[in-house]
């Protein structure tokens, strides 16, 4: 048995791509091949293989328990539009030339149908503080049955209007809304069409302020979320002049930059020697922007200074106690000795009256 597992009838658009996939299960494993027949009135089947129309065709296959074979084909064309065909056998002689095999050929198929792409025109233009971006199609194309924007992956807007027309309005400043917008039309199958927003890096540092400990390793960041990605990163230090960029590498200095992205690192910091500010400059294709990164560098023993002062606080108080303590207490002694006295005195002077009293 043999099956394709993907729609029997498919439409794509002229530079798509499309994917089929086959199975095919008999014992002993069957051999898997793709056939190709054109809508042109005298053409007719032949095969296809991996590279074939100038390597457009790339055709994988496993042979394990049962058969698998996938076909994929790039950049389609509308000579690609016809019949393609999947087909398994398991016959010594299904390859023979002059031997007709015993079991027949199982096949299965899958129509596929490109359409040529209509092109659409994308502009976005800056009115009364508002980006208005719009898309619009020309004919011929398939029945519309609404719009969708799209930014990444967030929808912005969608509708169900007919028109080839379509547009959709930003408020603020091009610098804050770079990027890549689509405008979709929901057609079979659908088709999409672009519209950018590019301006110069819009650069930020991660941190305006970097704190970092003698002897430690610096690291200092900056960022670029606008479009287009940045096309290279240069780092100055205390606004030194282009000539005398910090090279990567280079002393105590790594510079690691990717795209949007690029990270300073400082190896072993000096208090004299890198404490200051620093530029992250970048650069694309509309211009260029920067940020700056102040770098404060702390003594290894900055952090000790909290708790040897809570030490010396609690070291006075202590003192000051054991002082006070050791001076008080002679004159504790000497008052309990002055009372005992003047009790005693007192009760001699009572016994002595109560003795002439009773003489």
């Amino acid at each position: 048995a043999g099956f394709i597992k993907s729609p029997l009838s498919q439409k794509r658009l002229t530079q798509d791509s499309i994917e089929l996939y086959c199975e095919a299960i008999g014992s002993p494993i069957p051999e898997i091949q793709w056939w190709f027949e054109g809508n042109e009135p005298n053409e007719t089947y032949a095969q296809l293989w991996d590279g074939a129309r100038q390597d457009r065709v790339k055709i994988n296959a496993t042979y394990n328990l049962h058969s698998t074979s996938t076909i994929h084909i790039a950049n389609l064309t509308s000579d690609d539009s016809g019949m393609y065909e999947c087909r398994a056998s398991n016959d010594p002689d299904r390859n023979h030339l002059s031997k007709s095999p015993k079991v027949k050929w199982i096949r299965s198929q899958a129509n596929v149908f490109v359409i040529e792409r209509p092109d659409i025109k994308a502009e976005v233009s800056g009115v009364a503080g508002k980006l208005v971006l719009t898309c619009n199609m020309t004919e011929p194309y398939p029945a519309i049955e609404g719009h969708e924007w799209m930014h990444g992956d967030k929808t912005l807007k969608t509708d169900t209007e007919s028109s080839a027309f379509t547009s959709y309005t930003i408020e603020g400043k091009m610098e804050e809304h770079s990027g890549v917008y689509e405008c979709v039309y929901k057609t079979s199958p659908v088709i999409k069409g672009q519209v950018t927003i590019s301006v110069p890096p819009q650069v930020m540092a991660y941190k305006k302020s970097e704190h970092g400990n003698e002897g430690d390793t610096g690291v200092l960041t900056c960022k670029n979320p606008s479009f287009p990605p940045v096309d290279s990163w240069v780092w100055y230090k205390n606004g030194q002049q282009v000539s005398a960029p910090i090279v990567n590498g280079s002393g105590r200095y790594i510079i690691m930059s990717s795209g949007n992205k690029t990270v300073l690192r400082i190896l072993k910091l000096n208090i004299e020697e890198d404490a200051g500010d620093y530029h992250c400059n970048a650069t694309n294709s509309y211009g260029f922007g920067g940020a700056t990164v102040n770098l404060r560098v702390r003594s290894r023993l900055a952090a000790l200074w909290p708790f040897l002062g809570i030490v010396a606080e609690v070291l006075i108080l202590v003192t000051i106690i054991f002082i006070y303590e050791k001076r008080r207490k002679p004159d504790e002694v000497l008052d309990g000795k002055r009372c005992l006295g003047k009790s005693n005195a007192t009760n001699h002077k009572d016994k002595n009256v109560r003795q002439r009293n009773a003489n």
